[in-house]
This record gives structure tokens, sequence and C-alpha cells, in this order.
């Protein structure tokens, strides 16, 4: 195997640097001048996003470090979705463009092979982008239910194209330039501290929001409780497989460590991940984070992690209190499936099952269970989504764009376990992508009740590991 290279050299400064360095001062000042006119928060996050891009132009690294700490938050409502009114002006979205003009202007983007996978392309890009001109047609079909509950922001086929399409690929864009700034590191384990850093964000975000609503975590073990971190512009489910992802990173990378600082930082990062994650009492998250430590103790079998496990699970039944035990094992002494599955069975899938053969090949467009038959009948549950990774993709792009999609996710696999057991690698980016390796799995398993195929919130830190997949792999020098 071609070694990858373990120093490249230092990001030489450009000599047209003082061109983006000007203009972001002339747009900074123009903000200053808006946010006196104004005098309303928006300023201040214009002002403050203008500041970062000047950075970000200095070195397009900086923007990629920023956006592994913004991506997980980005879907809360603490995170601005406008800024002075204008649609898709947000921090993020700023950020993002702003890295990739400098990562262009470095004259990084020498071809469009060099920075967008051809895989990437062609078996995952290219499907959702077919389905969501699919989709584009039927905005008014959409069950009225959703527009009078404002569980959408669009009433077109322009917002729809925006929010279904557009918005969802922002998350591997900023995955590939997540990975271009690792293909520029010379120690590209240090990513490692921001993604920690981001976990203490979210978990921080979620654990204050629980102690400012004064609900005891009882109460947020109760089905009715589901919606709970709705508030927050993320769902449970969300939040949980977002952190079960997340563990398998950690988990695998601490493993492998010896470094005593950044063993620290990761321990004490699984502690507070942990907490969070049983706080959302979302069972696929339990699921995810059982599944993950299986395969870790499978993985690196010897005492001591079999001992580790043993704790864990001594540690666990010591400490978890009744109400755990009774969220996890819900609908399971009624003996009726429909039960265990919260509804999915006789509430989504049977209604949805006979849909698919509406346009079996290429599916009916992104979010397709919105304007189906038995949702415009009222014959299923009021969702947006139909609770199941790959019988959303089987609706919304049919079976040619499910096996795309698929193939796409075999082809991550097999680029994360080749990394893996790469010995040319340091220690903690192996230990990263067998965690990538595990948190595929839990991704793929547990979006047999929910999540999706298409690129998520809950899905950023498995995007972040392919990002960084793609990125080592471009350290190789060509044979």
């Amino acid at each position: 195997m071609t070694a990858a290279s373990p120093y490249l050299r230092p990001e030489s400064p450009s000599r047209h640097l003082w061109v983006p360095v000007a203009v972001g001062l002339v747009g900074f000042a123009v903000a200053c001048g808006f946010a006196l006119a104004l005098g309303e928060l928006d300023a201040l996050y214009v002002t403050l996003s203008l500041i970062t891009c000047i950075a970000v132009f200095y070195d397009f690294r900086i923007g990629a470090v920023l956006l592994v700490l913004m991506l997980p938050i980005a879907g809360s409502t603490l995170f601005p979705r406008t800024l002075m009114g204008l649609t898709g002006l947000n921090p993020l979205n700023l950020l993002l463009a702003g890295t990739l003009a400098s990562y262009v202007l470095r004259g990084r983007l020498q071809r469009a092979g060099s920075f967008l996978p051809k895989p990437l392309l062609w078996l995952y890009v290219v499907p959702i982008v077919v389905g969501g001109l699919l989709g584009a047609r039927h905005v008014d079909d959409i069950a009225f239910t959703f527009f009078e509950s404002e569980t959408l922001t669009f009433t077109g086929a322009i917002g729809y194209l925006r929010d279904m399409l557009f918005k969802p690929l922002l998350i591997p864009a900023a995955a590939l330039l997540v990975g271009a700034a690792v293909a520029r590191s010379q120690k590209p384990e240090r990513f490692l501290v921001p993604i920690a850093l981001s976990v203490w964000i979210i978990a921080a975000v979620q654990i204050g929001f629980v102690i400012a609503a004064g609900t005891h975590p009882a109460m947020l073990a109760a089905t009715s409780a589901r919606d709970f971190f709705d508030a927050m512009g993320l769902h449970a489910n969300d939040l949980g497989r977002l952190y079960a992802i997340a563990y398998g990173l950690l988990l695998f990378a601490w493993w492998e460590s010896s470094r005593p600082g950044l063993k620290l930082l990761l321990f004490a990062t699984m502690g507070v991940l942990t907490l969070a994650l049983v706080l959302t009492f979302s069972r696929a998250a339990f699921l995810g984070f059982l599944l993950i430590s299986a395969l870790f103790v499978m993985w690196k079998f010897n005492l001591r992690t079999l001992a580790l496990a043993l704790f864990g699970v001594a540690t666990a039944a010591v400490l978890a209190p009744g109400y755990l035990y009774r969220r996890i094992t819900v609908g399971f002494d009624s003996g009726n499936l429909d039960e265990v599955s919260a509804g999915r069975i006789e509430g989504i899938w049977e209604p949805l099952a006979p849909e698919v053969w509406n346009s079996p090949l290429w599916g009916e467009g992104l979010g397709s269970t919105m304007w189906s038959y038995p949702m415009q009948v009222g014959a299923m549950l009021p969702v947006t989504h139909p609770h199941n990774a790959y019988l959303e993709g089987l609706l919304d792009m049919g079976l040619i764009g499910l096996v795309l999609l698929l193939a796409y996710y075999l082809h991550v696999w097999k680029g994360l376990r080749s990394l893996a057991s790469n010995a040319y690698l340091s220690p903690e980016m192996r230990g990263l992508f067998q965690g990538a390796c595990a948190g595929l799995l839990c991704f793929a398993v547990t979006g047999m009740a929910g999540s999706s195929l298409r690129p998520e919130t809950e899905a950023v830190y498995l995007w972040m590991a392919i990002g960084m997949m793609y990125g080592m792999l471009a350290r190789r020098p060509e044979a």
C-alpha cells in the first residue's frame, strides 16, 4: 500500500492575499454602519461573521475548524436562520462560503475531481438532485396540515429546493472542506480536539435547556415527551443518533491514543456525551451506543477491553434509574410489535408501502411522504418522513436512487476500513477511522427506525469522518 506522507509543506502566503483582506475590511466597515443604523442583534452576527471571514481568507483551515465546531449546533434554534431579513444569510452559510472562497483563491481547486470525488458526485449528489427536481413539481400537493402547523418554512418550488435539496447538501460540502484542511495539515489528529469541543458545545446547550426548563429526567422518559427538544430545533432521536456516532469516533481514538492530554479530553468528552445521550431517551440512540460498544469489545478484544465492558455494564446496572429501563422496554409487555415501534408499523410503514409502486424505479421526489395518498386522506400519522431511511429512499428516489446511495456508503465503508488499518497513520487517526466504521454500522442499523440516507444534522460526525477520509487519501503521493 502506498504510504501517506507524514509531513506536508506548510501553506505559503499568497502574494494577492491583500485583495480578499481589503474586500473583507470594506465589508466589515459596511456591516458596522449597518449595525449602527439598525441596532439589532443581527448586526452583531454579521460583524462577527465578517471578522471570521477575514481570518479564513488568511488560511482556509481556520474556517474548516470553525465548521467542525458549528455543524452540530447549526440545526438548533439558537443559531440564526436569517440575518438582516435575508433568507439563507446566516453565520454557517457565510463561513462555508468564505472558507470555500479562500480555498479557491489559494489555488487549491485545480480541477473539479480534486475537491469533489467522483463517487460522491455520481453515486450520491446526482441521485439526490434528481429527486429534488422531481419533488419540486409536487409542492402544491403537500398535505395542508404541514402548512397549517407551520412545520414547513416554504410554500413554493424555490423554497422547497432550498430546504429539501440545497441546504442538506451543505453538510457534504463542509465535510469536503474539512477533508481539504486535513490534507494540508502536518498533524491531522489535531482535528480530534475541535470534534471533542463541538460535542461539549451541543451537549452544554442540551443539558442547559433541560436545567432551564426545570424538567425531571423521569418526565423526559415518557412517550409523550418525544417532542421536548423540538423547541431547540432538534428532535430527541436526532440528538441521540448524533451523540451515538460521535461516541464511536471518540471511543476508538481514545483507546488508540497514547497522549495523556488528548486521552483525558476524549474521556471527559465521552462522559458528558453519555449523559447527554441518556437525556434524549432515544431507544435508537441506546441501540447505537450498545452496538458501537459491542463492536469495540469485538474488534479490540483482550482482557482490558473485556474488563472495561464488564465495568461499564455493572455501573449502568447500579446507577440506571427505573424510568430508563421502562423507556427502553416500551411495548415489550404487550407483545405488540406496533407498540414497540411507537406506532411506526401500523401508523406509517403499512399505509406507505403501496406508494412504492407509484414510481418504483426513480421515486416521486424528496419528501414524497408529505403528498402521499394516505397522508392526504388522513390514513397515517402526520409525519414529514417515513421514519425508515430505506423506505424513504425507495419512496423518494426509487430503486435506482436507493441502490446508488447504498453503493456510495459501501464505497465509504471500504475507504474507512483501508485507513483504519493503515500502519502509516498515527494511532489516533487509525482509531478515528475505526470508530467511523462502527459509526457507519450504527447509522445503517438505526436507519431502520428513522434518520435518512441523505445528509442530515444527526449524521454530521459521520460526514466529518468521510471528509477526513478523503483528506487522508489525498495525502497519498501518486504512484
